[in-house]
């Protein structure tokens, strides 16, 4: 798969039925080039300019190949530097790049696009593709996101954790998925993530990322201003809810100096998470910070000042926290496979436990599962 960061394409080998995980295979990522970045930017902005109804935006198609292209080519590599070869793969769970994601509201259902050509893939490498995987969980009136708590909880359970335990990852956006021990699993993203502070480095011509928190670490938080970008209503609704990257504008922190701006918005990605977890039903005792905003020193000293729980790292408990994303879709593929729900009433408020993904042969035929 690949993130709303367009940093890399990242793969990773499961064993699994969709319900136990008999084994961990390699895992890796591999490089975006500038020329997919840019194509893949196009498609984002053209996406979010597109009117319900009208014809999709012509760079769709062109980006779906590249991205295609870009996997395979990611594949082949990783493949062939672990020993591995197509045929030792019965399935292929391909994401696609997110350039669209609209929650419902106003009585419409959402909106989401992920772009990848699954059926030149399939034909590629000569192995089923499931892909689509969120559209199902939106036409029935579901966020279509986040989709990661059901391997969350399998994750969880393959490393013989006891709940109660919260799973944050922190991507462009942020979300959380809790196992209580009791119930249903809950889920719902908490707020920004590294999306914003990519955007402000970008915006600056700072660079692509604030990397290992260099910028925020010398910046003060304009306590002000937080206060104001807290007063969004997105998080005044209940869960489960989820956002786009760019739900929240930077047009208010144009006034501060770069450091400023970084470090405030460390804080509105911290204080966020922890206003999320005063919605749950019951408090974590740990929380296991995965995706890129772990390498962000700055986000996780936020994250243990202003949550209660002990907050560790993915590699703190055994986990490879860069392949968790990957991971979950090579998951979510083996469920769809076998017809088994992917999305829950309370991970994105689907009326039901939701079967979801399609999956398209070598032969270029696509079949709905479930």
């Amino acid at each position: 798969m690949t993130g709303t960061s367009l940093d890399a394409v990242d793969m990773a080998v499961l064993e699994t039925d969709g319900e136990t995980i008999e084994a961990f295979g390699p895992a890796g990522e591999r490089k975006l080039t500038d020329a997919v970045r840019k194509v893949v930017l196009a498609a984002t902005e053209a996406a979010r300019d597109w009117p319900r109804g009208a014809p999709e935006p012509e760079v769709f198609a062109e980006a779906s190949a590249a991205i295609a292209k870009a996997h395979f080519e990611a594949a082949e590599a990783f493949l062939a530097d672990n020993d591995l070869t197509w045929a030792d793969i019965d399935l292929i769970g391909m994401h696609g790049q997110t350039v669209l994601h609209e929650r419902p509201k106003d009585g419409q259902i959402g909106r989401t696009v992920q772009l990848g050509d699954a059926a030149w893939l399939a034909e590629a490498t000569d192995v089923p593709v499931a892909f689509d995987f969120r559209s199902a969980d939106v036409a029935a009136g579901g966020e279509g996101a986040p989709l990661a708590p059901i391997y969350h909880l399998a994750r969880a359970r393959a490393a013989d954790m006891s709940p109660p335990i919260a799973v944050l990852n922190i991507g462009g956006v942020a979300n959380v998925t809790l196992w209580s021990g009791v119930g249903e699993l809950t889920a719902f993203d908490t707020g920004p993530g590294n999306g914003m502070i990519d955007l402000l480095v970008q915006a600056r011509g700072a660079g692509r990322y604030d990397d290992k928190g260099n910028y925020a670490s010398v910046g003060m938080v304009d306590e002000g201003l937080l206060r104001a970008l807290l007063a969004h209503p997105y998080f005044d609704a209940p869960p489960p809810k989820s956002l786009d990257r760019y739900d929240f504008s930077l047009d208010p922190l144009e006034d501060l100096k770069l450091e400023d701006a970084a470090a405030t918005l460390v804080a509105f990605t911290a204080e966020a998470v922890r206003m999320g977890f005063e919605k749950l039903e019951a408090a974590p005792a740990m929380v296991v910070v995965c995706g890129g905003g772990r390498h962000n020193p700055e986000i996780m000293k936020a994250l243990r000042e202003r949550l209660k729980a002990q907050v560790v790292t993915a590699e703190d408990v055994g986990w490879r926290g860069d392949a968790i994303e990957a991971e979950a879709f090579a998951y979510l593929a083996a469920r769809t496979s076998k017809g088994l729900p992917i999305s829950f009433p309370a991970t994105t408020g689907a009326p039901e436990p939701m079967k979801g993904g399609r999956i398209v042969t070598p032969t270029g035929q696509a079949r709905q599962e479930g």
